[in-house]
C-alpha cells in the first residue's frame, strides 16, 4: 500500500525533516580527528533533544544507537563504539529524528580532516547519485525511473549500488511502502509516485562490488570485498511539480540554538 499524506501530515513531515538536516549539520561540524564515535552518537542525541525531537533508530529492532555511524568498508547501520576516527577515515553518518509523531530521514558521507582521491570521487558520485535520483522523484513517474537514474550515473562512474538495502517510504514509522531500490528490478511492478507521498530516497554505493556481509553484532553492514562505501538520503515529497527535499538543515532554526 503506497501512504499517501494530507496537507497537515506534510507540514509535521517538514518539521521532522528540518531537524532531522539540522541535526545532522550539526554533527558533521562537531567530529573531529580523535573522537569516539561514541562522542559523536551522544552529541547526536544532545542536539536531537533540543529540538525537541528523539531517535528514530534507538530501539527499532533493539537498535542501541541514536545514530548509524558506518566507517570506511561500512556501508549502512554502524553502531557507535570506543573506536577513534581517524584522518583519513570516511563516516557515512545517517540520522532519523521522531519529532511530533513523523520521522525525517537523511544521511550523508564525510571525510575526517581529508582522504585519498578514490574515497573523494566515491563521496562525489554517490552524492550526485542522490540528487539524480531526486530529480526523478516526480508525480507520474514510478518510483523506477528514481532506481535507473541512481543505478546509470553510479555504473557510468565505476562504482556499484548495493541490492540488498534499498530506500523507502517514511512517515509515521520508520520503513513505510514503496522500496525504492538503487538498481532496476527485473521483476514485479514499481509503484507510481503521486503527490503527498514522502520517500526516503538513499543511495548505497560500493567502490568495488556490491556485494556485502553482517558483522558479528548483527547490524554493521561491511561490503564483502571490504573496499570503501558511502551512504547519501534525503526525505523527499512527491508535488504536483519538482520534488521537494524536507531534510535540507532548517538554516535559522539551526542559527539560532548555536548563539
Amino acid at each position: 500500500m503506497i501512504i499517501i499524506k494530507n496537507a497537515k501530515e506534510i507540514e509535521l513531515m517538514r518539521a521532522a525533516g528540518h531537524a532531522a538536516g539540522s541535526v545532522l549539520e550539526e554533527v558533521v561540524a562537531f567530529i573531529q580527528p580523535g573522537m569516539t564515535t561514541r562522542q559523536i552518537d551522544e552529541f547526536a542525541a544532545e542536539r536531537m533533544n533540543l529540538r525537541g525531537g528523539r531517535s528514530a533508530f534507538l530501539g527499532y529492532k533493539k537498535f542501541p544507537c541514536h545514530l548509524c555511524i558506518s566507517m570506511n568498508e561500512a556501508v549502512v547501520h554502524g553502531m557507535a563504539s570506543e573506536r577513534r576516527v581517524q584522518f583519513g577515515d570516511i563516516i557515512s553518518l545517517d540520522v532519523g529524528v521522531v519529532l511530533n509523531g513523523y520521522i525525517g530521514d537523511t544521511a550523508r558521507t564525510v571525510k575526517v580532516g581529508g582522504c585519498d582521491l578514490l574515497a573523494q570521487k566515491l563521496i562525489e558520485v554517490t552524492e550526485r547519485a542522490l540528487y539524480e535520483g531526486i530529480s526523478q522523484a516526480v508525480s507520474g513517474n514510478r518510483v523506477v525511473d528514481i532506481s535507473r537514474a541512481i543505478q546509470t550515473y553510479v555504473e557510468k562512474n565505476g562504482f556499484s549500488v548495493v541490492r540488498e538495502f534499498v530506500g523507502h517510504g517514511v512517515g509515521r514509522t520508520m520503513h513505510e511502502d514503496p522500496q525504492v531500490p538503487n538498481f532496476v528490478e527485473t521483476s514485479g511492478h514499481s509503484p507510481k509516485l503521486k503527490p503527498g507521498m514522502t520517500i526516503a530516497i538513499e543511495p548505497m554505493v560500493n567502490a568495488g562490488l556490491p556485494g556485502v556481509d553482517i558483522l558479528k553484532d548483527g547490524w554493521t553492514v561491511v561490503t564483502k570485498d571490504r573496499m570503501l562505501s558511502a551512504h547519501f538520503e534525503h526525505t523527499v515529497l512527491i508535488t504536483e511539480r519538482e520534488p521537494e527535499i524536507l531534510t535540507c538543515p532548517a538554516t535559522k532554526e539551526l542559527r539560532s540554538t548555536e548563539l
